[in-house]
């Protein structure tokens, strides 16, 4: 059997039967391999990149020197940028149709890429071979970029595209064009951040430019945000109106507590006729009790208790019809007329 039939039961490895050592676990990694953290153009990437920085700068230089460039991409004012077909038809399915279509000189194709500026065009493409971009392009040209992401399907352009947006671009005077910009680029969560500053400031956003263009041109989305806006307030006053009864309630039950408190225990120098008071008492923990005091002293004395006459008595008297109505305890209850 060769060499394995040398070891004999003498041998180490058969005498004490343990298994080979296993290699060490790899060191970390460098940056010519996997890492995370990469910062490329000043800001921090997010995973992992496998991708080095001269193969970036090679992705760049191939895009800038067009070299072996098989397709010419039109744009307008007779501008023209060189590109590889295969290259951008595999990071732009819509691309790849295109190409599919297009018709040219042998080896060579034509597309055509209208309606936005040309560096707009130059900085999609070149985000196709590299996925890099200059920070001060994206500001320039970040709407029309996010409209060439969405109609050439390339998800990570725009998504860096809403997210610049939403890191503060958005001003009263621009909010209704990015908002009809995210409506047709199918970006809810744009839409509704733009929405929100359009209720918080309506007046302010009414008086633009931007709505008096969105009333002429698409008055039905007009009337659509109105009637939202509607429901957005009426969602604000129906939240405060239960706010508000919420804190009423938790006013009634702080005082239904203060007031068999008062009856049973007593406070500072009120309570039942069988309690002896301390001359120091420690302080009372209900807030309600130093109102209900005085209530129930002006109670004592009143001589206009009789319905519609005095305010302060009739109050008193919804306290104890209240008390009467949620007391479960009336045998042994010490609040007066329980029963």
């Amino acid at each position: 059997m060769g060499k394995m039939d040398t070891i004999s039961e003498e041998s180490p490895l058969a005498s004490n039967r343990m298994a080979p050592m296993a290699p060490p676990l790899p060191g970390p990694t460098t940056s010519s391999y996997c890492q995370k953290g990469l910062v490329m153009n000043g800001s921090k990437l997010r995973g992992y990149s496998c991708v080095t920085t001269a193969t970036k700068d090679l992705w760049e230089r191939l895009f800038d020197e067009g070299y072996r460039a098989d397709v010419t991409v039109k744009t307008d004012n007779g501008g023209v940028i060189h590109a590889h077909a295969n290259i951008i038809g595999m990071a732009s399915p819509v691309i790849r149709g295109m190409l599919k279509k297009s018709k040219g000189r042998g080896r060579q194709r034509s597309i055509s890429i209208h309606g936005v500026p040309h560096n707009a065009v130059r900085v999609f493409i070149r985000f196709l071979y590299s996925s890099c971009y200059e920070k001060e392009e994206m500001e320039e040209y970040v709407m029309h970029l996010l409209v060439l992401s969405h109609a050439f399907v390339v998800p990570q352009l725009k998504k860096e595209c809403v997210r610049h947006l939403e890191q503060g671009v958005i001003t009263i005077e621009n909010v209704i064009d990015i908002f009809q910009l995210a409506l047709l680029c199918d970006a809810p969560r744009l839409s509704v951040i733009c929405h929100r500053m359009v209720f918080r400031n309506f007046k302010a956003v009414s008086a633009t430019e931007g709505w008096q263009a969105m009333k002429q041109s698409h008055p039905m989305l007009e009337k659509q945000l109105l009637q939202s806006l509607k429901y957005e307030d009426n969602r604000r006053k129906e939240r405060i109106r239960k706010l508000n009864e919420r804190q009423i309630y938790l006013q009634l039950y702080e005082a239904m507590e203060a007031l068999v408190h008062i009856c049973r225990d007593g406070c500072r120098t009120i309570g039942p006729h069988d309690k002896d008071f301390k001359t120091n008492p420690a302080p009372c923990h209900y807030e309600a009790c130093k109102g209900l005091e005085s209530l129930i002293r002006h109670f004592a004395g009143c001589k206009l208790r009789v319905r519609g006459g005095c305010g302060h008595c009739k109050r008193m008297w919804q306290l104890l019809e209240l008390h009467s109505r949620l007391c479960a305890n009336y045998d042994v209850c010490r609040v007066p007329l329980c029963r």
